[in-house]
C-alpha cells in the first residue's frame, strides 16, 4: 500500500507542474481571478480643480504597478460631484477585478457616499479595493466573515473620521472669515466707485426734482442699483 500511494502521488505531482506549465502568462495590467480569468487592475485618481494637481496621486498608482491606460481621472471643480471618469471606471469593472485608490476619500463627498461606493463595488460588483494609504484596507486579504466583518468596520470608523475632518476643515474657515470681519477685512469683490456726480443727482432725486429712472440715467445705474446704492449712503454704510 505504501509503494502504490507513493507512485499515485509521485505522477499527481507530475499532472500539477505540467498544467500549471500551460496555464497561459497574464497580459499587461490583467492578473488571474480566483476562477482562473483574468481580472484588469484599475486605478481611480479624483482631485479639486482648487487642490494641487493629481501628480501625487498618479505616481503612488504606477509604484503600485497600474497600467497608465487603466488609471481614470476625474477633475471636479467642487460644484458638483458626476464623475464621468468613475461612471466609466464602473461600467468597465466585473468580477474580481482590482481597484487602487489612494485614499477613502476619493470614493466620496461625504461619510455615507464612500460607504455606499464601498458596498456597490465590493458586494454589487464583487470587485476588490486596495486604498493606499490604509494598508488595512485592502479587500484581497481576510476572505472570510471574520476579516470582512473586521474590514467593514475599519472602514465605517475611517470614513467617519475623515468625514469629521472635513466638517472640522469647513468650521475652522468659517470662524477665520467672522475673526477677519471683526477686524474689518472685506471679502469678495471691491465695491465699485460711486460716480462723480452720485451725490447731486441723489440730492436732486430726494428733493423731488427729479424722478428715480432719470437719476439712475444720469449716473448711468439700474433703477435698482442706484436706489440701493442711494439707502446705503443715507445709512452712513
Amino acid at each position: 500500500m505504501r509503494k502504490a500511494f507513493g507512485s499515485s502521488a509521485f505522477f499527481c505531482f507530475i499532472s500539477i507542474k505540467h498544467n500549471v506549465s500551460m496555464l497561459p502568462k497574464t497580459d499587461a495590467g490583467k492578473d488571474r481571478g480566483r476562477e482562473g480569468f483574468k481580472i484588469d487592475i484599475l486605478g481611480y485618481v479624483r482631485v479639486s480643480t482648487r487642490e494641487q494637481n493629481e501628480d501625487r496621486q498618479l505616481i503612488a498608482m504606477r509604484e503600485a504597478n497600474v497600467p497608465e491606460k487603466n488609471i481614470y481621472i476625474d477633475k471636479q471643480s467642487g460644484k458638483d460631484f458626476e464623475r464621468p471618469q468613475y461612471k466609466r471606471l464602473t461600467r468597465r469593472m466585473r468580477r474580481d477585478d482590482l481597484l487602487f485608490i489612494k485614499s477613502i476619500d476619493r470614493l466620496g463627498r461625504d461619510y455615507g457616499e464612500i460607504l455606499e461606493q464601498w458596498r456597490i463595488l465590493t458586494k454589487e460588483k464583487g470587485v476588490d479595493i486596495v486604498v493606499l494609504d490604509i494598508p488595512l484596507l485592502d479587500t484581497r486579504r481576510g476572505k472570510d466573515l471574520m476579516g470582512t466583518f473586521l474590514s467593514d468596520i475599519v472602514l465605517q470608523v475611517l470614513s467617519f473620521v475623515a468625514e469629521n475632518e472635513r466638517t472640522n476643515i469647513r468650521q475652522r474657515q468659517a470662524e477665520g472669515i467672522a475673526a477677519a470681519k471683526v477686524r474689518g477685512v472685506r471679502f469678495g469683490r471691491p465695491a465699485v466707485p460711486l460716480p462723480e456726480n452720485f451725490y447731486e443727482v441723489h440730492r436732486a432725486w430726494r428733493d423731488k426734482k427729479i424722478t428715480l429712472p432719470a437719476a439712475a440715467q444720469m449716473c448711468a445705474m439700474p433703477e435698482g442699483t442706484f436706489y440701493s446704492k442711494a439707502r446705503k449712503f443715507e445709512k452712513g454704510e
